[in-house]
């Protein structure tokens, strides 16, 4: 059993970590081992203090020694001192151990104590934990009982109460709430929850005893609001609120909520008690986004008066619903700006957004639609996600759940829906149904009491699950009735009333029912039964689980069959009766699909929109909306135009194409489904509606003489969709109040002059313009003009100034000359401009113009600039014209560019394209600004949105800039440079277009075949079934014959003609002449000289080719390559052979014999050359020969050939060349590179140092075989250092390296001493050089001579042994050596006794060598013994250190 109590969490484990179980047990370790550090370290203090007082007491003793008595008893005292040291180094060891070993047992003993009362102190809580969960186990029994007894709703006892205080007071609000388990209390500002680490120090938050302050310190006036506070538990919620309200002391500054408000009326519903004049500036338009996007809407507006603490209040409407913040969305107001901004975009956001800005003054809005489309699905085709998700008749365990289905234009319809909940607080999605439901509307049962959910919905079809939905507001399980419990005696409950289904489905039926009365104080319970029609039993429908909502949904019934329900309720005490039984009920949708709307309306609305409108259908039980969708007319692809259903029966559908023509449909959907598409509209073009023009604008006085005036103005910026017709012009004197009509007619013109003026008089005008739909509002009355005759020198002011070409950094400026011209005609112009509100003009041309157009560049993108132009004539600079309206600077999105090209029939045109036209746009073609219309030199055609200028005889005098406009557009317009390079571009391909040339793939070339025939032929990209053709040779025709084989295929264009046989009255230049209706051309091809010589020797070579391959020939010539072994391999290859075709090798005419004639059926035939050198120079053949022919194939091995093999042989063998080795010699040392062939004639070198190294007495180069050499002979010190070997084979360089130095060279060096002097010692030792016999025959009594020569330096000594014993000189024995090399020893009177081996040493100070001769003396009359014949004796070496 261990020792402490195992946590729960590792009871399962058996690798737990052990630190934890023995915390007890590691904490006694540890404060024994800190007890045993203390104790060493006070020990040995004390040691050092002894041995300390003795050094001092020893040094003091030494200091004292200053007699001569003394120093006679040194010795002695030394000796006492040194056995008193000692003695007292083995008492303080042995009390040490002593003490050492008393303390180790007074620890263990203390350690065994405590373990000991460790283990009893984990025995003891381990059985207090046994008890305690024993306890528990017990008590958890009976604690739901207990709870259920104590457990009840949150109810308030004492409410917050209202306040109204000054600025810079401190605030407090309390409440008092009971309830079990203990409510939580949130407090929220305006709906916002209150947060105390947002603002540290300004809200202090308190609770005790079920008393909930909040604390408001140093109020000021954004602290007046409605304060809420709310409290939870799992049985219910409740809330209060107050409002406080803070003031100013000074009334003068109050702001507009610290006047005398009602207490109970909520703060955001109070409209400023002053006027404000509001103005929007920039507005939000029609907006197009996807979902998941982020989007702003945004005004600019300005209000006056601005007063910093009183402002007008912003809402915001979604379909004429007021727009909340919450998570999704975030609005702001001020700084002049007011916005909505969604962070996540959903289709529950899409609809028709309206600003309002409220005041006492009245309301300003704004209003524009927001589209946003599907996502990306996560599968290929599946449906978008369902919309507007809702939760309905929530209760303790059961909420009914809706939503809108998604629009399924372009994909497959949708089959069912998933339900998925969420707890709140975790991330956890439960699926609630198993099967799709087909219904928009679900009840989702089996929620836990006093939780909150959140819920969302997902649509199926045949491709797949849609993305999600919005997830839905939180909601709580909780029945929404008061949980306050009605007093009486009663105890078991009454019959539930009221019973009914409230709700009807295919699936599933609705129960709902009153609780009973009196329903008593305990907590109730259902209980549903169901019965057949006429079957007379009940069935329990929730016998497993306890309903605590009075409303339930009953699954699983029967199709076809009627039910009746009861319902029990119960309680503690017991069971109530039977509810009164509901009339019969039949599980079928009580709402169907929608009928189709009715008739499709489509009419003009804007140039980019349309307005469609339907009837509604004859069946629209619970109807959600419609659904729009467009298609352009033609195509037949439908595309959806709102992605939210929408709840009227008329929509504007925004983003189409201007001009482009639509067909619409309408379709309705409920809670089943969607309906059938209706009746396809009208089809309609998309342009503005027709509407009256907008007023004139722009009037300037031109001229006056003293009675008339003549005035100028500017077309209206809109003309209502139709041309306008004419204009209207009032007058009026000055200070007179009444106008006066100029024109009883409209005129057409923008330029009048007003009669019958009185000279002195000042006059204003206004002017409006008519269309068909009207009379448009007449513009702003003009200043002031006074009727004074101009005398003035200088021209009057320009007029009409126009724009064009607007792009990111210029603009083409128009304008009209002057009407009144001073004194002198008018002779040029200057033009200035400036930045709106920006202080001086900048004049653009530094030199007058005398066009009445100028591109003006070098401007800023995004600025905004007006402009004026002064007329200059003789006298002077004249008064400039008005200045012009601003100009944005920056290029249009979708800008457009005018075109060149050339038609089919080769007419030269300029093109230009407008889908923004009206009814009334007009295109205005010019040169140099000037109109050009319909002239001797151009013809303009208009079809539509297109509109191209054509030129009838194009030349020089057409080149210039061009340009074009489109009247009743937003300034749509381009130009066009027809330079000298482009014209002559468009003037090729218009000739091309009028004289076409029949294009070619490829011109006529020749081809020679294998027979030597010779093949001529072109190809033409296309050739029609009428094309002819012409093959002509030297300016004469051919025709097809048995020599000019020609023919044509006109599916694939190629034209040829083969010669059967080309010789040289050949020669010449050959053509191809082609027709295809107007199309023509020809390919010509010469072939003279040389290009004809050679054509005829490649079609002579491959007609003999062709003889040869009719007999065995050589498929393959000879040809060589090295092995990997580095030898030569000839090679060929064979074809046409039989068996009885015989092939030869041969070398110099000779035939080459090889072990074995190679196997013709393979095709392959090869002769090796191993280790080629020089020697194997010469001519070599390979000859085939049978009764069809013979074939010889040759190659010389000599001159280029042979180097290129030496070349191939060394790449070979230096890429298998090993790393240089070191052998020394007696000469020296020697590095050495083995490879696998080796021979001079390669391309070698040494290099030393990166230095060349050339041959030499000193450095000698050589090789063998398989080995190339550098022979360094008496190496010295500057020897050492890197030497390379390298071997080219013609493309690259084989390396190999070797640092000769340092031990390398020392070890090299060492040896290479120690061979020489063992070869100079080889030389000079004493040695045999006329040998003597091994063997010796002599017969008794003859006298023998044995004679050699010896070598030696120093002369060797010589000595003659016995069966190697000295022999001793008498005149039996006799030894002669003449001139120290002649040697010889002579026995006389050879007896038997002479014979044995005699041996006879040669040797000097560097050694010698022994001779052994055998001696064997017969006597006289014996036969001679049978020996081998003598041979010369082989000598013995004898060491040096043996001769010294």
């Amino acid at each position: 059993m261990s020792l402490v109590a195992v946590p729960f969490y590792q009871k399962r484990h058996k690798h737990f970590d052990q630190s934890y179980r023995n915390t007890q047990t590691r904490y006694l370790l540890d404060e024994y081992a800190a007890k045993k550090r203390a104790s060493t370290r006070s020990s040995s203090q004390k040691s050092f203090t002894q041995e300390s007082s003795s050094e001092r007491a020893s040094s003091q003793t030494s200091l004292g020694r200053t007699t001569c008595r003394l120093c006679a008893k040194r010795l002695n005292a030394e000796s006492e001192e040194e056995h008193e040291r000692k003695r007292r180094y083995q008492s303080l060891e042995a009390s040490y151990g002593e003490a050492k070993r008393e303390r180790f047992l007074r620890e263990l003993a203390e350690l065994e104590e405590n373990v000991h009362l460790a283990r009893s102190h984990a025995q003891s809580k381990l059985d207090r934990y046994a008890i305690q969960q024993m306890v528990e186990d017990k008590l958890a029994w009976e604690r739901p009982t207990f709870e259920e007894r104590m457990s009840r709703a949150p109810e308030i006892l004492v409410r917050l109460r209202s306040h109204t205080v000054w600025e810079r007071m401190n605030v407090k609000l309390c409440f008092t709430v009971q309830g079990f388990p203990t409510p939580v209390v949130q407090w929220y500002k305006d709906g916002i929850l209150i947060c105390q680490a947002e603002e540290p120090g300004k809200y202090r938050i308190e609770s005790k005893y079920g008393v909930h302050t909040l604390e408001i310190n140093r109020a000021d006036f954004d602290d007046t609001a409605t304060y809420s506070a709310v409290a939870t538990n799992a049985h219910g919620q409740v809330s209060t609120n107050a409002a406080v309200v803070v003031r100013r002391f000074r009334g003068d500054e109050e702001p507009f909520h610290s006047v005398g408000l009602p207490i109970g009326l909520p703060l955001s519903s109070v409209i400023p008690y002053m006027h404000f004049d509001v103005q929007f500036l920039e507005k939000f338009g029609v907006t197009f986004r996807r979902e998941g996007e982020t989007v702003t809407l945004k005004c600019t507006l300005l209000v006056t008066p601005e007063l910093k603490r009183v402002q007008p209040r912003a809402e915001w409407y979604r379909d004429d619903v007021l727009v909340k913040e919450s998570k999704w969305t975030k609005m702001f107001f001020g700084e002049g700006q007011a916005s909505l901004s969604f962070s996540h975009l959903n289709k529950d956001d899409e609809g028709l957004y309206t600003l309002r800005i409220v005041s006492r003054g009245g309301i300003n809005e704004h209003s524009a639609f927001l589209f946003v489309r599907d996502a990306d699905p996560l599968v290929t085709g599946a449906p978008g996600a369902p919309m507007d998700l809702q939760c309905h008749d929530a209760n303790r365990d059961y909420v009914i759940v809706t939503w809108k289905p998604p629009n399924t234009t372009t994909e497959s319809p949708v089959i069912g829906y998933f339900i998925d909940r969420c707890e709140v607080g975790t991330d956890n999605w439960i699926q609630c149904n198993d099967a799709p439901v087909k219904i928009c509307k679900y009840p989702v049962t089996g929620l836990f009491e006093g939780r909150s959910y959140i819920f969302r919905v997902r649509a199926v079809n045949n491709a797949g699950v849609s993305r999600p939905s919005r997830v839905s507001e939180a909601v709580a399980a909780l029945d929404p009735i008061d949980l306050k419990r009605l007093q009486g005696d009663a105890q078991i409950p009454g019959p539930p009333t009221n019973v009914h289904a409230s709700e009807i489905s295919r699936t599933y039926v609705v129960l709902s029912w009153d609780p009973p009365v009196p329903r008593g104080k305990e907590p109730l319970m259902y209980f549903i039964e169901k019965s057949v029609v006429g079957s007379g039993s009940w069935q329990r429908v929730n016998a497993q689980t306890a309903v605590r909502s009075p409303r339930y949904a009953v699954f699983d019934l029967a199709e076809g069959k009627s039910y009746v329900f009861r319902v029990l309720s119960a309680n503690k005490h017991g069971l109530s009766e039977p509810s009164e039984i509901t009339s019969p009920v039949q599980a079928q949708d009580t709402i169907v699909i929608p009928s189709a709307p009715g008739r499709v309306l489509a009419s003009r609305n804007t140039k980019t929109s349309v307005v469609v409108q339907w009837e509604p259908p004859k069946q629209q039980d619970d109807l959600l909306g419609y659904y729009v969708d467009c298609c352009v007319a033609g195509s037949n692809v439908w595309e959806p135009c709102n992605h939210k259903p929408i709840g009227y029966n008329r929509f504007v559908v925004h983003g189409l194409t201007t001009g482009e023509q639509y067909i619409f449909r309408v379709k309705a959907v409920n809670a089943v489904g969607t309906s059938e598409n209706s009746q396809e509209s009208d089809v309609i073009k998309v342009q503005a509606a027709l509407t009256v023009p907008s007023y004139p604008y722009g009037i300037t006085l031109l001229n006056c003489d003293g009675h008339s005036m003549t005035l100028g103005w500017k077309v209206p910026k809109f003309s209502g969709g139709a041309p306008i017709l004419g204009y209207y012009i009032d007058k009026r004197e000055a200070h007179h109040k009444n106008w006066h009509e100029v024109n009883a007619a409209p005129i057409q013109e923008r330029i009048l002059t007003v009669d019958g003026l009185t000279e002195g008089s000042s006059y204003e005008f206004k002017i409006a313009a008519t269309n068909l739909a009207g009379i448009g509002q007449p513009s702003d009355p003009s200043e002031l003009f006074k009727c004074e005759a101009w005398t003035m020198p200088e021209p009057g002011p320009a007029y009409d100034l126009t724009f064009c070409e607007v792009r990111d950094t210029s603009l083409v400026m128009l304008w009209k000359a002057p009407v009144y011209s001073g004194s002198s005609p008018v002779s040029g112009y200057f033009v200035d401009y400036r930045e709106e509100d920006a202080g001086e003009w900048v004049t653009v041309n530094e030199a007058t113009t005398a066009n009445r157009y100028l591109k003006v560049s070098d401007l800023h993108q995004g600025k905004t600039y007006v402009f004026r132009v002064r007329a200059v004539n003789a006298s002077g600079v004249g008064k400039p014209s008005d200045t012009s309206e601003p100009v944005l600077v920056e290029a249009r999105p979708g800008t457009k560019e005018i075109s060149a090209g050339v038609d089919e029939e080769g007419n030269i045109y300029l093109s230009f394209d407008c889908q923004e036209m009206t009814d009334a746009s007009q295109f205005t073609w010019c040169k140099s600004y000037e109109d050009i219309g319909d002239n001797e030199r151009f013809k303009v055609e208009t079809v539509g949105d297109h509109s191209k200028l054509y030129f009838k005889h194009p030349d020089k005098e057409d080149l210039g800039t061009y340009s074009v406009s489109v009247s009743d557009t937003d300034g749509v317009s381009s130009s066009f440079v027809l330079d000298p390079q482009e014209l002559e571009r468009l003037m090729a391909l218009s000739n091309e277009i009028k004289n076409p040339t029949i294009p070619l793939k490829s011109e006529l070339a020749y081809e020679i075949f294998d027979k030597g025939q010779v093949r001529f032929w072109l190809q033409a990209e296309h050739l029609s079934p009428d094309a002819s053709y012409r093959f002509i040779i030297n300016d004469r025709e051919v025709s097809d014959s048995e020599t000019h084989k020609i023919k044509c295929d006109k599916a694939t264009g190629i034209i040829e003609m083969v010669m059967d046989r080309f010789t040289v009255k050949n020669e010449g230049t050959y053509t191809v002449q082609i027709h295809d209706g107007n199309a023509k051309n020809q390919s010509s091809l010469v072939l003279i000289g040389d290009a004809f010589r050679a054509v005829l020797d490649e079609a002579e070579f491959q007609r003999k080719e062709f003889l040869r391959k009719q007999g065995p020939h050589f498929a393959e010539y000879l040809h060589w390559d090295v092995t990997e072994d580095c030898d030569v391999r000839l090679v060929c290859k064979v074809a046409n052979t039989k068996k009885e075709t015989v092939f030869k090798w041969l070398k110099d005419d000779v035939l080459y014999e090889t072990e074995k004639l190679p196997d013709l059926e393979k095709g392959v035939c090869e002769l090796l050359i191993p280790k080629l050198s020089k020697k194997d120079h010469g001519e070599y053949k390979a000859t085939l020969k049978d009764e069809r022919g013979q074939d010889v194939s040759v190659l010389e091995i000599a001159g280029k050939v042979y180097d290129d093999m030496i070349l191939a042989m060394s790449r070979v063998c230096g890429a298998s060349a090993s790393p240089l080795k070191i052998l020394c010699t007696p000469e020296g040392i020697r590095l050495q590179c083995f490879m696998k062939y080796f021979t001079e004639e390669m391309k070698v070198n040494w290099y030393h140092k990166d230095a060349k190294v050339a041959s030499s007495e000193h450095m000698r180069i050589g090789g063998s075989e398989d080995m190339a050499w550098l022979q360094i002979c008496e190496p010295t010190e500057k020897d050492k250092g890197k030497y390379t070997f390298e071997i080219f084979d013609g493309k690259d360089n084989h390396q190999r390296s070797l640092d000769l130095s340092g031990q390398a060279f020392d070890e090299a060096f060492a040896e290479f001493q120690q061979l020489k002097a063992a070869a100079f010692a080889e030389k000079n030792r004493g040695k045999v050089v006329g040998g003597l016999p091994d063997v010796v025959t002599i017969m008794e009594g003859k006298t023998l001579n044995l004679t050699c020569t010896v070598f030696g330096n120093p002369d060797p000594e010589v000595v003659w042994f016995k069966n190697d014993k000295d022999i001793e000189l008498s005149e039996h024995f006799s030894v002669k050596v003449e001139q120290a090399k002649y040697v010889s020893l002579t026995i006389k009177g050879v007896t038997s006794e002479d014979s044995g081996k005699y041996s006879m040493n040669v040797k000097n100070k560097y050694g010698g060598e022994k001779i052994d001769v055998t001696i064997s003396v017969y006597k006289h009359g014996e036969k001679i013994p049978d020996v081998s014949p003598p041979q010369q004796a082989k000598p013995k070496l004898i060491p040096a250190s043996a001769s010294q």
